[in-house]
């Protein structure tokens, strides 16, 4: 055996987390990182996608240890389908919308409705709870049937943001969490169905403790300060 192999060989295995997370909680990846780091020798690896996809992932197989969801829908699918560990499903946020134009174009759902407004990014209500959420909102809003022409769909609500901030949309309701400090508009609770954001530990994961361990530190008060200083509520 070369030397290159007996050394890698001697290696331990990686100790890492794998966290299948939705995408408003990109915004959040860095504090929890750090914090994390300092109780735990295992780092952590984000995969953010829409939650619908994520769990579809899961359900096939995909070998991650942590699902953060951006609704509770996703989590009792899979824990009906036995791909969860149901004693371990914890909400560990609740979250809002918001309205996000370049340079403060928009200021309110009504200003949508102007000429100058021609594309209006939401994430895709197929697989992503917040594109769920902003069509529910266009709708009790009474504006669907003026915008729906005006509508372009990302695949995940990062994407929807991205759609806005590159100028390929004039404006886009994506995750508050996502335009909280960037100039966006907060929107009324009451426009949509509650956001609770939920998630728990895959049953096949390779390091259930840590993935335990990894949900109490997002549910603790630590935890918490972090979510809701990006934009989360409880």
């Amino acid at each position: 055996m070369s030397s290159f192999f007996a050394t890698v060989l001697a290696q331990p295995p990686s100790k890492e987390l794998l966290v299948a997370a939705a995408s408003d909680l990109i915004v959040v990846q860095g504090p929890l990182s750090e914090t994390w780091k300092a109780q735990s020798d295992f780092s952590l690896r984000f995969t953010f996608g829409a939650s619908g996809l994520l769990a579809r992932q899961i359900a096939s197989g995909a070998p991650y240890d942590v699902f953060l969801s951006a609704d509770e829908a996703r989590v009792k699918e899979l824990v009906d389908s036995g791909n969860l560990v149901r004693e371990t499903v914890v909400r560990y946020a609740q979250g809002r919308l918001g309205l996000w134009g370049k340079g403060g174009r928009v200021g309110s759902l009504a200003d949508l409705i102007s000429p100058s407004i021609l594309h209006i990014a939401i994430a895709n209500p197929a697989h992503a709870p917040y594109g769920a959420a902003a069509r529910q909102a266009l709708e009790k809003a009474g504006l669907w049937p003026k915008l729906s022409t005006k509508i372009v769909y990302g695949e995940t609500v990062r994407q929807a943001y991205e759609f806005a901030q590159s100028g390929n949309a004039e404006a886009a309701i994506v995750a508050w969490s996502l335009v909280s400090d960037r100039g966006g508009i907060l929107l009324p609770a009451n426009l949509h169905s509650p956001i609770r954001q939920t998630g728990g530990v895959v049953k096949s994961s390779a390091h259930p403790e840590a993935a335990r361990q990894f949900l109490r530190l997002l549910t603790s008060a630590e935890g918490r300060r972090i979510l809701q200083g990006h934009g989360f509520t409880k």
